[in-house]
């Protein structure tokens, strides 16, 4: 790893950046202790030199590892190039981008906008578009059925939707609209949809719920409905999706293929924020000059980034090596059941843990584990999550491995 450039913060210890966040930094994030300054590969490094194994990828941000070679490369072409036109002009980076998308997905059109929010609010609007546009859905009548415990964004739109309170409480008025219906359940979706019903919106795998793994033939059942109803399916792959499950997609397992696909995160190659929502012709088709738009959504910078990221996928060797490794990583699991871990599920190089809690909460095992080097991160209650970067070797999945079971066990 490289030195950092000297800055404010370089002779700053860990303790000290931590407590110096405390009253200029607003309080919506309780992280890991941990100040990292360097990464490489699947390893960050603290500001104190001390190594920590990744096993969180920036939430699948990082599915290629930090500084992947050809993506830093990519960024670093273009930035002597052209970083940003807004959309006011064509650039020369995004046919290719939007190009190669397409035909990764199987679909015809690409939105290309910056985070996973507005991946998902984006998609919202196309939808409700395409109610009124094609559908013939009276003005002011869409409807969007969703699923419980979903984790879409926190913009309020989204958070209109969502069944966690804390990320509900105390920022209403909400957004009218949407059917909320247990996850994983096709009889109460099925009752869900009339003719009013834009879309369905869900994620083929809940990352945020605990990495909640439908049955299977849920999302061939979903596919089924939508196209005998009449309404769209909209897949949120922004965490499952470009390989973390051992295929391109998520919904590649059931072989379905959406009306509308929302990507985000590992689009960016964690070098910049990159979204999109890829679609069928005719339902991104519905949008017209004015009508929707980002000054920084499709900027040179993050179409050659993107571009990057797609041509990696298109050999399939990432998919592939997710997809073996999740076989050691899923055996490790289980192997662990009965030791501390009271149940998991996994699919690929992503998984959710159930701990014992009386061995601790996710964060206190969390917190353990950064103490023996290795990085996760809780969710609900005494779950953590396992998603390492698809560059992590099996010597190194079975080290963190070892050290879950030795916080498990101590």
């Amino acid at each position: 790893m490289t030195a950092p450039a000297t800055t404010r913060s370089a002779a700053r210890s860990s303790a000290e950046l931590i407590k110096a966040e405390e009253p200029v930094l607003a309080h919506n994030y309780h992280p890991l202790p941990v100040v990292v300054a360097r990464a490489e590969g699947a390893w960050v490094e603290d500001v104190e030199g001390r190594r920590y194994l990744d096993m969180l990828a920036g939430y699948s941000a990082l599915n290629f590892g930090h500084r992947h070679p050809a993506l830093v490369e990519a960024a670093h072409r273009q930035l002597d190039l052209l970083t940003l036109t807004s959309r006011a002009f064509h650039n020369d980076r995004l046919a290719e981008f939007a190009e190669r998308l397409a035909e990764l997905t199987g679909l015809d059109m690409v939105l290309p906008m910056n985070t996973g929010a507005e991946a998902v609010e984006s998609g919202i609007k196309v939808a409700r578009k395409w109610a009124y546009d094609v559908k013939g859905v009276p003005a002011d009548r869409a409807t969007i059925v969703v699923a419980a415990d979903n984790f879409h964004g926190r913009t309020t739109t989204i958070v209109s939707f969502s069944t966690d309170e804390t990320a509900r409480a105390g920022f209403g008025p909400f957004t009218p609209g949407f059917r909320i219906v247990p996850y994983n359940d096709l009889a109460a979706l099925e009752a869900a949809v009339d003719e009013t019903t834009a879309a369905v919106l869900i994620e083929p795998i809940q990352g945020e719920a605990g990495v909640l793994i439908p049955d299977d033939g849920y999302l061939t059942g979903v596919r089924e409905l939508t196209r005998r109803e009449g309404c769209l399916f909209v897949a949120d792959e922004i965490q499952s999706g470009l390989g973390r499950t051992g295929r391109t997609l998520a919904v590649d397992h059931e072989e379905v293929v959406p009306d509308v696909l929302l990507l985000g995160k590992a689009l960016g190659g964690g070098i910049v924020p990159v979204s999109a929502v890829v679609a069928r012709r005719e339902v991104l088709g519905v949008l017209r000059p004015g009508e929707h738009g980002s000054t920084f959504g499709g900027n040179p910078l993050a179409a050659a980034v993107g571009t990057a990221v797609v041509e990696l996928l298109e050999s399939g060797a990432f998919q592939r090596r997710a997809a073996e490794l999740g076989e050691v990583l899923r055996d490790g699991l289980a192997a662990l059941v009965g030791k501390g871990v009271v149940g998991f599920r996994s699919r690929g190089l992503w998984a959710g843990v159930d701990v014992d809690p009386a061995i601790g909460t996710g964060r206190e095992i969390s917190e353990r584990l950064m103490r023996e080097g290795v990085l996760v991160k809780d969710t609900h209650g005494s779950t953590i999550r396992l998603a390492p970067p698809l560059t992590v070797t099996a010597e190194e999945l079975r080290s963190a491995l070892g050290s879950l079971e030795k916080v498990l066990t101590a």
